[in-house]
């Protein structure tokens, strides 16, 4: 008689790299996120909604010039360097890194310096605000900096070490930049030292970062400046410089709206617009600190062929993402005005509307799941940009007819639509080339039926309840028990959420078996 053996759940190394990759992204951007909504709300509340407004032309034109100096190295540079790690060409390698700083540098000098001498030009012509030329020369000089962070970070990112992004790129700086703000409003310093303070966050930033990066590699022989002319720079410049037009489409789509809004109405209708985006961005910030690490990954795994591990990942990732918003998208969606008069204040209360809309927008993207990058990952940047590029005509145009009548609201409108039809054409040709696709039962039993479930607990509060910021929290808290009540009933747990726990419980501190077995009823 053969002796019964039990098999073993075969473990998902890669899912178990990016959870484990994500998980301190989450945790680091969640503190960033805290301290740079505390700074926004500090300058949105001790200062006008005009001046909030005149901070946030700047920070976009300046995210802009950033975006177009990496020269789409922040999306090439993690895929190229993960792809050549998965065929073992550590030569190309070398030179990718060391082409991508100097490349870099050079054009982040040269948009930065441009950004200056235009600075006079972007405030009175396009934007008719004097006062945003002085905000803009400051931040010209930060430009470089604000590059070099983002390329060092690109390349620990294509060697699947993401806590360099989480404390150099997230926390130092967001630490930084409120320490200094509230050294400003403690000393009663004038508005424009704002932007003083934004560029000596990213100085300082950047200077731990290379100080760091420069220890790690423990030679400076890598970085050779005649490898900008190396077969290494041009194949990486082959690669980035579609994702860069596809990264200044993006830019388009995410900016326009706040820029067209400061081109056509004022700078405090830009101040309440972005009240509504820096909180509609919460639902979607998940997705970002899961891309960080997901482009590495994928790109090592579409290297090996190993195609169902790739279509496996992506609806279980898309689960976990979406189970982790929804209920916070609910919540903003029921609650804008609460949420905004108790956050930023009474004057900010117009923004609901737009709160709503943009929100919507960003939950949509979080169902599709990362299509864009997964493409990316497949080789697939030229479609890429030429998708991004038919939403970003679409946005701009939106915009144009939108702004002038509804304000705020127009540029929410155009901005939510622009998002889910690029969503929409990314995951029908990503399905159509791959099969890969984001839904599942496990993801649609539990959203559909806590809708059904919270939708009457709301009409039951705004009906019988005052709503006052210690009933919101507990509302919002409240979304989320019922939620994971509604998760566990619909047996929504997958055999990939138990070998993840499973994992966990192997290490120090992991006495989580518990927990396993409860969910395992679930399954």
């Amino acid at each position: 008689m053969k002796k019964k053996t039990t098999k073993k759940p075969k473990i998902n190394t890669s899912l178990q790299k990016i959870v484990t990759g994500t998980s301190i992204i989450f945790i680091g951007l969640l503190i960033s996120l805290f301290f740079g909504l505390l700074s926004r709300v500090l300058i949105a509340r001790y200062w006008t909604e005009t001046q909030f407004g005149i901070y946030s032309l700047a920070y976009s034109i300046l995210s802009i010039c950033t975006i177009i100096s990496s020269l789409g190295f922040n999306q090439g540079i993690p895929r190229s360097i993960a792809f050549s790690r998965g065929e073992k060409n550590y030569k190309k390698i070398r030179g990718f890194i060391s082409s991508s700083i100097y490349l870099a540098i050079i054009a982040s000098i040269i948009v930065g310096l441009v950004l200056f001498l235009a600075s006079e030009f972007i405030a009175v012509e396009i934007f008719h605000e004097p006062a945003l030329i002085m905000p803009l020369q400051i931040f010209s000089i930060a430009v470089p900096f604000f590059t070099l962070i983002e390329i060092i970070i690109a390349i620990f990112r294509g060697f699947d070490q993401v806590k360099q992004t989480i404390l150099y790129e997230q926390i130092i700086l967001s630490i930084l930049f409120l320490v200094l703000i509230l050294a400003i409003i403690t000393l009663d310093q004038p508005f424009i030292n704002i932007f003083y303070a934004g560029v000596a966050s990213f100085v300082i930033a950047s200077i731990f970062l290379v100080n760091y990066s420069f220890k790690q590699i423990k030679t400076m022989k890598i970085i050779k400046i005649k490898s900008i002319v190396s077969p290494a720079a041009k194949e990486l410049l082959v690669f980035s410089i579609p994702l860069l037009g596809t990264a200044m489409l993006n830019m388009i789509i995410t900016w326009t709206d706040t820029l067209m809004l400061g081109g056509m109405k004022t700078a405090a209708d830009v101040g309440l617009y972005n009240v509504s985006h820096n909180l509609a961005y919460l639902v979607s910030f998940p997705l970002g600190a899961l891309l960080i690490i997901y482009i590495p990954i994928f790109s090592g795994l579409y290297a090996k062929k190993k195609f169902d591990e790739i279509k496996t990942n992506f609806i279980i990732i898309t689960k976990w993402l979406c189970s982790f918003t929804l209920p916070l998208f609910i919540f903003l969606f029921l609650f804008p005005q609460q949420v905004i008069q108790f956050l930023f204040g009474a004057n900010y209360v117009f923004a609901a509307d737009a709160l709503r809309i943009l929100s919507f927008g960003f939950i949509i993207n979080n169902y599709v799941g990362p299509c864009g990058v997964t493409l990316v990952t497949m080789g697939r940047s030229k479609f890429i940009m030429f998708a991004t590029l038919a939403t970003a005509i679409m946005n701009i145009v939106l915009n144009t007819f939108l702004i002038p009548v509804y304000g705020i609201m127009g540029a929410a409108i155009a901005s939510a639509t622009s998002l889910v039809s690029i969503n929409i054409i990314k995951s029908i040709k990503l399905y159509s080339i791959s099969g890969v696709q984001p839904i599942s039962k496990n993801l649609l039993k539990p959203t559909f039926i806590s809708l059904l479930l919270i939708i009457p607990a709301y009409l039951y509060c705004q009906s019988t309840l005052e709503i006052t910021w210690i009933i919101l929290i507990g509302l919002f808290i409240a979304f989320y028990v019922i939620y994971l009540f509604v998760f566990l009933l619909t047996k929504s747990v997958d055999e990939e959420d138990l070998n993840m726990i499973k994992m966990l419980e192997k290490k120090p501190g992991g006495n989580i078996t518990k927990i396993r077995h409860f969910l395992s009823r679930y399954t």
